[in-house]
């Protein structure tokens, strides 16, 4: 019995989606995708005679639909937006569908965050200047408390998901100086890409300027600046 494809789609240009990813996708019976996480033109790429947009699907519609069709021995792809790793919320489909008897297998994807580098021509971690990344969201409606205060203590590279309807409570709890430079970007690597650079003082009030509450990546750290205090070249280039 063939397994069910979790595929991670990349951060939003079709063309950044793997090439084993790709490959399922044409080769997918049954496509059932992240709404409008996962842009139109992957969906469209897909010969699938089934398609269906998960978003208000619950898991009691999704995994009976999944199971059926691998039963059938028909190719099933769920289409993650960005890596499946990253707040992709695989986990509890991945239990359902083994509970079932039905294998899974992952396939990894370029998240938003690595988008957003590529799209900043920086590096999140940086001889000197930042030697790792935190990666959190803040508490909203799925998440009681966060550690947000307290991860920002470490200076280090920070990437903030799932917070930009709420920026300004995001910013608040965060302990960096206030010049510590920010980006929100929206959309990243998508052709409607908007990308808002400031400092922890000014980020809410530029992204809220520029109509940003949605879709968005907050990135705190000295590596996003136009300076780069304390940066050493790579002994690589030594």
């Amino acid at each position: 019995m063939k397994p069910v494809w979790f595929v991670g789609a990349g951060p939003g240009d079709p063309d950044l989606i793997t090439v084993k990813g790709n490959q399922l996708l044409n080769e997918a019976d049954i496509l059932i995708y992240a709404g409008s996480l996962v842009n139109p033109e992957l969906v469209k790429r897909s010969p699938a005679l089934e398609k269906y947009d998960s978003n208000g699907m619950s898991l009691e519609e999704m995994i009976p639909l999944m199971i059926t069709a691998v039963r059938e021995n028909k190719t099933v792809v769920r289409l993650h937006s960005g890596d499946p790793a990253l707040y992709g919320a695989i986990i509890e489909q991945i239990e359902r569908l083994r509970e079932e008897g039905v294998g899974s297998e992952v396939v990894p994807g370029v998240s938003s965050l690595f988008g957003a580098a590529a799209a900043l021509q920086t590096q999140l971690t940086l001889r000197g200047v930042s030697e790792s990344v935190i990666i959190t969201r803040p508490a909203g409606k799925t998440l009681e408390s966060d550690h947000i205060t307290e991860y920002s203590q470490h200076g280090e590279t920070m990437a903030i998901f799932l917070g930009s309807d709420r920026l300004n409570e995001v910013i608040a709890k965060v302990s960096h100086h206030p010049e510590t430079p920010a980006v929100v970007i929206y959309h990243a690597t998508w052709p409607d890409q908007l990308i808002v650079r400031g400092t922890v003082s000014t980020i809410v009030q530029k992204a809220q300027n520029a109509g940003i509450t949605r879709s968005a990546l907050l990135l705190i750290g000295e590596v996003f600046g136009d300076e780069l205090p304390g940066h050493v070249r790579s002994e690589l280039y030594s």
